[in-house]
């Protein structure tokens, strides 16, 4: 199993280390993570969010409630209580509260999950998959888009969607801000968070996408988990990889926290397979990618963020073999 594992991590670790190298080497520098970072969100990840949520099944989502309902409480309260950590007891921004929070509640199961929960369960292996993904993008994507847009002032998504020549505009003046109210319709209107939103609604219409269409679409997707390792080797090139408290704490809380919560919990209840299993390891998966592209579209923690996803990574080839051990 262990080359299962190795296998479905190595190319992302692979994947980051050729974005460090291209970096060092001067192919790529600080200046174009910001362009890799605009296709990402503006229209990559979008799509790809969007095609792997509409092609859930229905009926395989309503019968998979259960499952939804722990990874959603496992998620939703690990995104929770890391964010209030940060901002109540450690005086952080909500901004980068926001974006560690995400990095240790989300798993990265659209790109790691297939290969390891396929291991074991299959094709039922993507009803985990679409269902974590499906509350990472109608929950905790929305929330932490919100929230840094509250904190940058509702400007930076826009400058970002605009391209270079707005990024570079003055800054508005002051009492020209939009309304509390404006900044989250803007974050609201981002591809990133309306499309996987209308997915979601037309799997719960039963409204079924044709194949050819979503294959078209996902042609671009595919590139957004890949582009995103890049731009985070890229990164940790300019920066170096940060090994501190903040960075070890998320990545602790991802890899073994979180897992072992949902483990016990659910086996205090009495929970087996395949629930157990499944809801156990899509946890134990790393961390999320989206997480380092938002922290660079905000400036808000790019360093810490590509460190973590970095280390979370690597690490989880330990972490998840300690897990698949526990329950197998």
């Amino acid at each position: 199993m262990l080359d299962k594992i190795i296998g479905a991590l190595l190319p992302a670790v692979i994947t980051i280390v050729l974005g460090y190298f291209a970096a060092r080497h001067h192919d790529f520098g600080q200046d174009d993570v910001p362009v890799l970072n605009r296709m990402v969100i503006g229209y990559a990840l979008p799509l790809s969010l969007f095609v792997g949520v509409v092609q859930a099944d229905r009926s395989d989502l309503l019968n998979a409630l259960p499952l939804m309902g722990i990874l959603a409480v496992a998620m939703i309260g690990t995104y929770a209580a890391i964010f209030a950590l940060g901002r109540v007891a450690l005086g952080y921004s909500a901004g980068l509260c926001a974006v560690g929070a995400l990095a240790a509640a989300a798993p990265s199961s659209a790109f790691v999950g297939a290969p390891v929960l396929g291991y074991f369960y299959d094709a039922a292996a993507d009803i985990a998959i679409a269902v974590s993904s499906i509350i990472i993008a109608v929950v905790l994507l929305p929330a932490t888009i919100i929230t840094l847009s509250l904190q940058t002032g509702g400007s930076q998504a826009v400058r970002a969607r605009q391209g270079k020549a707005a990024a570079e505009a003055p800054a508005p003046a002051p009492g020209s801000e939009v309304s509390v109210g404006g900044r989250i319709v803007d974050a609201l209107m981002q591809p990133v968070v309306w499309l996987p939103l209308a997915g979601f609604v037309m799997v719960l219409l039963n409204v079924s996408l044709p194949q050819v269409f979503a294959q078209s679409l996902d042609l671009l997707g595919q590139a957004s988990a890949g582009v995103a390792l890049f731009a985070s080797g890229i990164i940790l090139a300019g920066y170096r990889v940060m090994v501190n408290g903040a960075v070890m704490a998320v990545v602790l809380v991802k890899n073994l926290v979180q897992p072992a919560a949902v483990l016990g919990a659910m086996a205090a209840f009495g929970y087996g397979e395949p629930m157990l299993g499944q809801a156990v390891l899509t946890s134990a998966l790393p961390s999320v990618v989206v997480s380092v592209m938002l922290a660079v579209q905000y400036e808000v923690g790019a360093r810490e963020t590509a460190s973590a996803l970095f280390v979370s990574t690597v690490g989880s080839v330990l972490t998840l073999s300690v897990f698949i051990w526990l329950l197998f």
